[in-house]
Order: C-alpha cells, then structure tokens, then sequence
C-alpha cells in the first residue's frame, strides 16, 4: 500500500516506520521550507511493544514532498488538534479520491471538524503512542493497541483498509461504536492532564509533585457537566477517573500506570510539547454552556499572566 502522512510529526513518523518495515511505501507531506529544515533523516530512539518491549535505535531515511498528488491508496492525517482545519481544507482540494484517516484527537462535533472533507471519505481513529521530537531526535515509542472507529454506512470498504494496514504491521485494533463520545471523554482526560502540566511546567514535571496525578481526578469531575451538556456518554475511563477517591487516584497513577520503567512513563518524560490547547478550548465550550470550570481557568489565567 502507498501512504503519505501529513505532517513529519511524533505520531504520523512512528507509525510510518512501522509500516515501511511491514512493506508499505510510506511518504510525508511537509509545509513549504520543511523540506529542507527537516532533511532526509530522523534519528528514532523508541519503544515498540507489539511483540513485548523493544528498543529501535537508528537513523531513518524519509522520503519528504512540499505538495500532494492524488494518487495514494491512503493518507493519514495525525497533526495538532489546533491544526486540523486547516489540513481538511487542503485535503479535500487536493486528495481526490485517497480515503483519509483522521488519527488525532478531536474536540467539535467530527463533521465539523474535518469539513469541507466528506464524512464519506474519512476514517476516525486514534494512535496509542507518544513521546517528542526535539533536534531531528525522536524519543517515543507505540503500543499495540490502535483505536478505530467501526464502520458508519458507506465506510465499510475504507475501514477495511484501515484495518488491513495496521494488521498487516502487527498492531492489534480496539474497535470504538461511538467515535464521537469517545473522543469528547479522550480530549476532556487530556484537558485534566494538561491543567496540571500548566501548572508545574512540563508534562516530566508532573512526576515532581505529588497532587499532580489526584488533581486529574478533580479536574475531570469539574468537566463532567460539559460532557453530558454535549451530549456525550461517559466511558470507562472517565468514570474511574471521577468515581476512584483523589488521593487513591494518585497512587494508582503513580505506582501502576506511570510506574518507574513502564512505557505510558516514558512518553509521558519524553513529551515536550506546549500544553494548554485542550484546556482553552474546554473553558471556550463551558462558557459557550454557562458552565463554571474554575480548576481550568484558574490554571490558565496562571500561564496568561506569565
């Protein structure tokens, strides 16, 4: 199959690299000056834990273009939530008829968010990997678990594709019924987490204080009333995440998910991406409702000031 991935970015590289090794040609669709700031490698150091925990150190050579033929089998579209408009609109006047996976997070309603595409051309889903790019240097790495939407009626054809793509490269597929509330519960856990991240500094910084983990649980239950104002059914995480008392929640962070050595771990120390998107657009969306955030805001207003 032949990919093109928009945007060099953390996530679309990873996968990328797994796929090209599974015989996929894969290629990469940069903005104008890119190309050259970029080069024609990256170096990876990363964990790739389909079959148990290996490390992957090399230098790999990228195939870079700065415009879009519509001649692929499939692109896919894993860019910065705040990005996403922008790379629909130029989509859908250059993709012709290559099926599109959107494979990020996403706050509107899924029409909105990828028009003036199609729905009828687009695959939700959602990567469960992480870690950062910083000097050309990628640390990171992915798990086995993909997160895909099932098939709406008239995608059968193009979630199969999907489907085979990443069975083909040994990834295992959680199929999602309703994409939609599951990525409203997904984006409001990336808001409680970034709220914290806003205010100790850094999403590595998280681990030096210890409310940092207790806090997500309390910023999750002051978002509640947004979720179900939209309209959204709560999912099992965002239920454990309200429902398991602060200070339990914080060990269970500490000691279980992000334990010392674990993979959720050193994404999490690897990620160095700015914070604060997610939360913004939230408090956007609760005053929109007449809903008062005040963990949120509070956090917020703290880093306008700085």
């Amino acid at each position: 199959m032949r990919i093109l991935f928009f945007g060099r970015g953390l996530i679309s590289t990873q996968y990328a690299w797994a796929f090209e090794k599974a015989g996929h040609t894969v290629e990469f669709y940069v903005r104008q000056g890119r190309k050259e700031t970029f080069g024609s490698h990256i170096e990876l150091e990363m964990w790739d834990a389909r079959r148990g925990k290996q490390l992957i150190k090399e230098s790999w050579n990228v195939k870079l273009h700065e415009e879009i033929r519509p001649d692929y089998d499939l692109i896919i579209a894993s860019v910065n939530t705040e990005q996403l408009p922008e790379a629909a609109r130029l989509l859908s006047t250059v993709a012709g008829t290559a099926p599109v996976l959107i494979f990020n997070n996403v706050w509107q309603d899924l029409k909105s968010s990828i028009s003036p595409l199609s729905m009828n051309n687009v695959v939700f889903g959602f990567p469960g990997a992480g870690g950062g790019i910083e000097d050309n240097r990628l640390r990171g790495g992915f798990l086995k678990m993909i997160f895909l939407e099932k098939p709406r009626a008239g995608t059968e054809q193009m979630n199969n594709k999907v489907k085979d793509l990443f069975e083909s490269a040994h990834f295992k597929i959680s199929w999602i019924k309703d994409m939609q509330s599951w990525l409203w519960n997904h984006f409001a856990m990336n808001a409680a987490m970034e709220t914290e991240v806003l205010k100790s500094g850094s999403f590595p910084a998280l681990f030096h204080h210890s409310d940092s983990f207790a806090n997500v649980g309390k910023n999750m239950r002051e978002m509640l009333p947004v979720l179900k104002a939209r309209g959204a059914k709560m999912d099992m995480i965002t239920l454990l995440l309200t429902k398991i008392p602060p200070a339990l929640l914080g060990t269970l962070f500490n000691k279980v998910i992000f334990a010392k050595g674990s993979l959720p771990r050193f994404f999490m120390e690897y990620n160095n991406s700015k914070a604060g998107f997610a939360v913004l657009e939230v408090v956007r969306e609760a005053k929109k409702l007449g809903i008062p955030l005040p963990r949120l805001t509070a956090a917020f207003e703290k880093t306008e000031q700085v």
